[in-house]
């Protein structure tokens, strides 16, 4: 039986994650490990299994609070070319998980395929992406997946097709341990309409989002029909400051990270907008990012 010990040379011990996230806060990984294949990645979630060491996915980052004290067992950042793969068949397209939502999107819009560009602005990785189903206003990433190939905690690989998959707003089906790559149905389109839309999508983005500050993106979920951001504005607490973490003045529903903020800052600051929310309006809001 291996152990984590005959992973050395992918293996960074205590590895600070601040640097790997958008916020740039929180502690290290026990482990921090950097499959270079497949196979690797496979053997190493094995390995995890069988020592009942718990296994983490870091993809970008972008939707993740890391709590200060760290987090304890294996942290798997799957990146490169064995987790970054793209091949086209048609208007399908076969993408890895560890590949970014904007590497996607400039390589099906150079095949003149349409789709993808409702992403536009959304940071992350395409594993990332399934399992939240991210999207916006224009539309999310699960309404063109038609397979997904999975790797389960104990090792085992299969792929879940689209009558096994389900999607709705941020979140779907897809809850194994690991999205190791999809397959999506495009349409095709003019390059100009597509890149239209694009930046219509990124002024928007530009004009109402904190997007030069270090952030997690969104905190909540909006809440059925009504908007979590326009909720927290009027509870009055744009700008409300705990530490070095403070609600965006230009989008309430983004908290942003200063220097010297910790992730108790930004606890402190999520358990204060929870409980005035709660207060005022009666509504529970649900956190779509992350925490470790």
């Amino acid at each position: 039986m291996k152990s984590l010990a005959d992973f050395s040379d992918i293996t960074l011990r205590d590895e600070p994650l601040a640097p790997h996230t958008w916020m740039k806060i929180g502690g290290p990984a026990q482990y921090y490990i950097k499959p270079r294949t497949e196979q690797e990645l496979i053997d190493v979630v094995r390995c995890c299994h069988d020592q009942q060491v718990a296994v983490h996915i870091l993809g970008g980052g972008s939707n993740l609070l890391v709590r200060d004290e760290g987090v304890s067992g294996a942290v798997l950042k799957l990146e490169g070319d064995a987790f970054s793969g793209c091949a086209f068949d048609g208007c399908r397209v076969t993408i890895g998980a560890g590949m970014s939502l904007s590497h996607a999107i400039t390589l099906t819009v150079k095949q003149n395929l349409a789709g993808f560009e409702v992403l536009s602005g959304i940071p992350g990785t395409i594993g990332g992406a399934l399992h939240g189903n991210a999207g916006g206003k224009s539309g999310d990433i699960g309404q063109f997946v038609k397979q997904v190939r999975v790797l389960t905690s104990a090792g085992e690989v299969f792929t879940r097709r689209e009558d096994e998959l389900s999607f709705a707003y941020r979140t779907s089906s897809l809850n194994e341990l690991i999205m190791l790559d999809a397959t999506f149905e495009l349409y095709p389109d003019v390059p100009d309409e597509i890149e239209r839309r694009m930046r219509k999508i990124w002024i928007m983005k530009k004009a109402t989002q904190p997007l030069t500050f270090q952030s997690a993106g969104c905190i909540f979920k909006n809440p059925r029909g009504m908007s979590a951001g326009l909720l927290i504005d009027q509870a009055r607490l744009k700008g409300t400051r705990i530490g070095g973490a403070e609600v965006s003045d230009r989008h309430a529903n983004f908290i942003v990270a200063h220097s010297g903020a910790s992730s108790q800052d930004v606890l402190r600051l999520i358990d204060l907008i929870r409980s005035k929310v709660a207060e005022q309006f009666g509504i529970d809001l649900e956190l779509e990012i992350k925490i470790w």
